[in-house]
């Protein structure tokens, strides 16, 4: 039997036991079920592609990260919606 070693973030290794023990595995199981899956599946078992990030959704991630065009503070929710709903 061979022992694989990885070197990853200790959040992301936090993270993936909190959701493979919620899953009833724990990550050895979990990384075993990937292999055999990639052997099985001649191949990484999921597609791996960039996600595409629609244009108008960039700019206003942008716009958020440089404190611009944005709207508000408001001083009721009724406020905020009427904003929302303006063209």
């Amino acid at each position: 039997m061979a022992t694989l070693q990885v070197r990853i973030d200790d959040t992301l290794k936090a993270q993936a036991d909190t959701l493979f023990s919620s899953l009833g595995l724990d990550t050895s199981t979990a990384i075993r079920i990937f292999l055999n899956a990639s052997v099985e599946n001649d191949g990484i078992p999921f597609s791996v592609q960039h996600k595409k990030v629609p244009d108008s959704l960039r700019e206003a991630i942008y716009d958020s990260r440089l404190r611009r065009n944005l709207n508000g503070p408001f001083d009721s929710a009724e406020e905020a919606v009427a904003s929302m709903l303006e063209d």
